[in-house]
């Protein structure tokens, strides 16, 4: 009985943290609540230096609320204010030949906790703050057209390109809350997260850039099967039901190395591909690399099982059991997080809580049935 409720807690705390990511999400969306909206003119009391009533409007980035205003209002003149909640942090707009960040020109712009209201342009030249550097780049701003203001609770930012056509291979970026460059150097310091987009100009369409979208398909989906619903299944056979040896075993091994396998190539392709996008995911990939390793000691716990007859058997069980489930409790939540990160969108979410639940459902008929028996 003490197993069977290290077994249902082990589920229900796996449950409990879903919803609560799940509702720490549903939050971060509340919180970046927005009082601009393309429905309406723009109309701020600071005013300002161009007239935005007829230019394009539209959602650039749904999940940190930026808005973006543009037209061409001359030849070779061409306008933006971009809209953000004021998070005490920088927002900025990039420009990029291809959709990368590196070798792109930002615009980016801040307000200090005095209201001190600044914006440059950055030329991106590299990874580290170094290579990021001010008043640098071939973006051409138009004199005394920039400004920055900072009102209900959003950021605005306009300023003005001197180009004949400007780049479509927009990118956005948020910096970390309370860290704006200092006055000393203006060094940027690594955004909070970003998004790489491509803009029509003439229809006003804006569409999400997803760079490496087979491979991060394939990230998602081999740990997905690998980690978190090979691994449970296995876990259930070996419990639910030992009455068929040694077929039960056999199973129960053939379906965790499968889960192995496909976890493994999973977390590999995860590091590749953040090798090659650059992104700053450092806790889903720590929490990757650590439930790989988990994988590896169960798979060395294999190889040194003991006899049944051994006096350590029963520590090796317990051992074997606890990174087991430990390994997929892990597991679980970092998908979903994958998922958040990558926003996939809620089909994925779904998709994946489905199949959870379906997996919960039938563990709990095959608890309840074993306690019957007993």
């Amino acid at each position: 009985m003490k197993t069977s409720f290290k077994f249902s807690a082990f589920f229900f705390f796996s449950i409990f943290l879903i919803f609560q990511i799940f509702s720490f999400q549903i939050r971060i969306v509340n919180s970046q609540g927005s009082t601009d909206s393309c429905s309406s003119n723009l109309k701020l009391k600071g005013e300002l230096l161009f007239d935005t009533t007829s230019f394009h409007c539209l959602s650039v980035w749904d999940q940190q609320g930026y808005i973006l205003r543009y037209m061409r209002t001359d030849t070779n003149v061409w306008s933006y204010v971009l809209s953000a909640p004021n998070t005490n942090a920088y927002i900025a707009m990039g420009f990029s030949k291809n959709g990368k960040m590196v070798g792109s020109t930002a615009v980016v712009g801040w307000v200090s906790n005095e209201g001190t209201a600044t914006m440059k342009k950055y030329f991106l030249g590299g990874q580290s703050p170094n290579e990021v550097l001010p008043d640098e780049g071939n973006l051409q701003l138009v004199n005394f057209t920039s400004s920055v203001i900072a009102e209900d609770s959003r950021i605005y930012m306009a300023f003005q390109l001197n180009t004949e056509m400007p780049s479509n291979r927009l990118i956005y970026s948020v910096g970390q809350t309370g860290m704006l460059p200092s006055a000393a150097d203006f060094r940027l310091t690594e955004h909070q997260d970003r998004i790489s987009t491509s803009l029509n100009y003439n229809s006003g369409q804006s569409e999400k850039s997803t760079p490496y979208a087979n491979l991060r398909r394939s990230h998602g989906l081999l740990n997905m099967f690998g980690w978190a619903i090979f691994m449970p299944i296995g876990v259930m056979v070996a419990r639910y039901l030992r009455q068929y040896d040694p077929i039960w075993f056999y199973s129960h091994t053939t379906i965790q190395s499968l889960g192995f396998i496909l976890g493994f190539v999973g977390v590999i392709s995860g590091l590749v591909l953040n090798n090659r996008l650059q992104n700053n995911v450092n806790r889903h990939k720590g929490i990757g690399i650590f439930i790989l390793v988990l994988g590896c000691l169960q798979v060395i716990a294999l190889l040194a099982r003991p006899e049944k007859s051994s006096k350590v058997r029963k520590y090796w069980n317990w051992y074997h059991y606890t990174t087991g489930r430990v390994l997929i409790m892990l597991a679980t939540v970092n998908v979903f997080y994958g998922i958040h990160l990558g926003d996939a969108g809620s089909s994925w979410k779904a998709g994946f809580a489905v199949v959870l639940v379906i997996l919960f459902i039938t563990a709990a008929i095959f608890e309840i049935r074993m306690w019957k028996r007993k």
